[in-house]
């Protein structure tokens, strides 16, 4: 018997997520505060908030599966807030760049956007979650309807590839072991997608029977024979 639960259980487990989802937040705060983030705190508090953003882009991704396997379709009424945090936490991180890293010097930003790729990937990663995130609202659902809306929510596969890729870029070769990490288990989340996708659908898409081609009369006496008329002599 799968768990369902009632409006008030889903409340408290909405609060407790919540609350949740701050923790990252206040450890790297606090982490300012107290000076324990190391010998490069901008940078530690930059690559964390970036991390952070990463994994609840993975866990609103994880929703789809655990909901399939496990019948818990309740799982749904999180996706939203998990999304939202991860925007957040990406706001979050380029915050930090934008203000601690290059304290607003908007020239040196374009030369770093032009000239760094993994810049260019990041930039490009958090411009495409902005309509998303801007669109999560039932309201925004009804306007621009159900197809549409997730069509356009379907970049999300395209925001958690470039985020990767982001990571790849950024780290040094000793530390690649991490981003490779969030590779795989991108790749398993993926690839979930299209098996799920294949076995409901078919590997190809399925079409229609073609329509009997009716033979084409082009004599007369051909056309007075099929009416039934007869023949002149």
């Amino acid at each position: 018997m799968t768990f369902q639960p009632t409006p008030r259980q889903l409340s408290a487990i909405k609060a407790a997520l919540f609350l949740l989802t701050l923790l990252p937040a206040l450890h790297y705060a606090h982490g300012l505060w107290s000076d324990s983030l190391g010998a490069n705190p901008i940078e530690a508090l930059t690559r964390g908030m970036g991390i952070w953003t990463l994994n609840f882009l993975f866990l609103t991704l994880c929703v789809s599966p655990l909901r399939k396997l496990s019948g818990w379709h309740w799982l749904l009424r999180l996706r939203r807030m998990l999304g939202l945090t991860a925007f957040a936490y990406g706001c979050l991180h380029l915050l930090t760049y934008l203000w601690l890293d290059q304290f607003w010097d908007v020239d040196a930003i374009a030369r770093d956007i032009w000239k760094r790729p993994f810049i260019t990937v990041g930039a490009t990663a958090f411009l495409l979650m902005l309509p998303l995130a801007l669109t999560s609202s039932h309201a925004a659902i009804r306007s621009l309807g159900g197809k549409r809306w997730q069509s356009l929510h379907r970049a999300v596969y395209a925001v958690a590839i470039l985020g990767v890729v982001h990571y790849l870029w950024l780290v040094k070769r000793v530390a690649l072991l991490d981003p490779i990490i969030y590779a795989l288990v991108l790749a398993i989340l993926l690839g979930w997608r299209v098996v799920e996708r294949i076995r409901l659908n078919g590997p190809w898409p399925t079409r229609s029977t073609p329509p009997a081609v009716q033979p084409v009369v082009f004599m007369k006496r051909d056309a007075a024979a099929a009416l039934g008329m007869p023949k002149k002599r």
